[in-house]
């Protein structure tokens, strides 16, 4: 296999909460911060595995994400769960099949999501009227292991191996994914609140674990740091990274007090394996 075709890349679109940080009216030192890693757009990734693209959730931000970091390729799209902030940036891959010849987006997630998937965008789901732009994606719903490759073309051993991992975070069922690429592996679970131990067990020995850790405070629905760190240490992998991150970080003063292989992700911070 060439160097190029082994790469695996890690780039976070966005590592922000719901809200996204600046908050919208708010004047907290974080969201006045002039650090642009306490700028943090909805919370989506992208990943470089050989020849393979993937993205991971559809934040309302993937616009600006995609001409931020010039993205034209999306091979395949992995849902998390269904939620605003993770899923209504879905009609910015219309443009996506432009650029990809009009051929089909396939993307996937558990049958639960990709049911309000198709209730939320009903529109693009029924008799294509001509003359309409709309996005054009093939659902695929998973439960296990599956594999995705290049658009076009068939998956082969060879392409990434993803793996749904189940997840506590509200009364909605939500994933997060172990992908398996070339040797390496990475967990993502940006919507959490508890890890059971049988996903732990799924997650455990990757080489990047990258975790929800909104605040410091504990939440109902999102794993505060306490919980990360110590999540982190059940899992033990060779790094961590912490996302969906709110206001009440900020970003130098965390890091400074991180443990070693924890990090904070930010905005545009890319990861090689």
């Amino acid at each position: 296999m060439s160097a190029s075709s082994s790469l695996f890349q890690i780039l976070f679109l966005g590592t922000g909460t719901s809200t996204g940080v600046p908050m919208i009216g708010c004047t907290c030192p974080v969201c006045r911060s002039s650090d642009p890693r306490n700028r943090r757009l909805r919370s989506s990734l992208y990943l470089r595995l050989g020849e393979v693209r993937v993205l991971i959730d559809t934040a309302p931000d993937l616009r600006e994400q995609a001409m931020r970091h010039d993205i034209r390729r999306i091979d395949g799209v992995l849902f998390t769960h269904a939620h605003a902030d993770h899923l209504f940036g879905f009609d910015d891959l219309r443009r996506f099949n432009t650029l990809q010849e009009n051929r089909s987006i396939p993307a996937y997630g558990v049958p639960e999501t990709l049911d309000e998937v198709r209730r939320i965008y009903r529109y693009l789901f029924g008799p294509r009227q001509a003359g309409l732009y709309r996005a054009n994606i093939d659902l695929h719903p998973v439960e296990g292991l599956f594999r995705v490759g290049s658009l076009g073309g068939a998956p082969d051993a060879d392409s990434p191996a993803i793996l749904p991992v189940h997840v506590v975070h509200d009364d909605s069922r939500t994933v997060g994914f172990r992908i398996d690429f070339d040797g390496r592996a990475i967990g993502y679970a940006p919507d959490c609140v508890t890890l059971p131990e049988a996903s732990i067990a799924q997650f455990r020995g990757v080489d990047v674990m990258i975790l929800d850790a909104l605040r410091y405070r504990p939440h109902l629905t999102h794993m505060h740091l306490e919980a990360s760190l110590e999540a982190v240490e059940r899992i033990h992998p060779a790094s961590a990274y912490l996302t969906h991150i709110g206001h009440d970080i900020e970003h130098a003063t965390l890091t400074r007090q991180l443990p070693p292989r924890v990090r904070l992700a930010y905005d545009g911070l890319t990861v090689d394996l």
